[in-house]
């Protein structure tokens, strides 16, 4: 069973870092892209940010670039998202899954292999 979860989130200050990381289990693609999206309370699910497998490519919206920054670690078949300057707007429940394209300017739709978010909460 394919499965993906996140972790590394919790309350910070505004300007403050987190780390998140998503676990791939079960995944034997030596080819993929894996997007990291996030949900605030009452809003729609956002694509923020995918990389390809052999990080040759990476992608971010225009809400985190500059201040996020995606990885692939395929020893550990993790990817992290480091994320500096923390907004308050940056609030939000984090998940990854597989996208079907990660390209420089555009994100492809995800694959539905949801894990369970991790909580992001920024306080001003």
């Amino acid at each position: 069973e394919v499965q993906f979860v996140e972790s590394g989130g919790g309350l910070v200050q505004a300007g403050e870092s987190l780390r998140l990381s998503c676990v791939a289990s079960g995944f034997t693609s030596d080819h993929y892209a894996i997007g990291w999206y996030r949900q605030a309370p009452g809003q729609e699910r956002e694509g923020i940010s995918c990389v390809f497998s052999d990080d040759s490519v990476t992608y971010y919206a225009d809400s985190v670039r500059g201040r996020f920054s995606i990885s692939n670690d395929k020893a550990q078949t993790t990817v992290h998202l480091q994320m500096n300057s923390l907004k308050p707007e940056d609030t939000a429940t984090y998940y990854c899954t597989p996208v079907r394209l990660c390209l420089e300017h555009s994100m492809g739709a995800p694959y539905n292999y949801w894990g369970p978010g991790t909580q992001v909460t920024v306080s001003s």
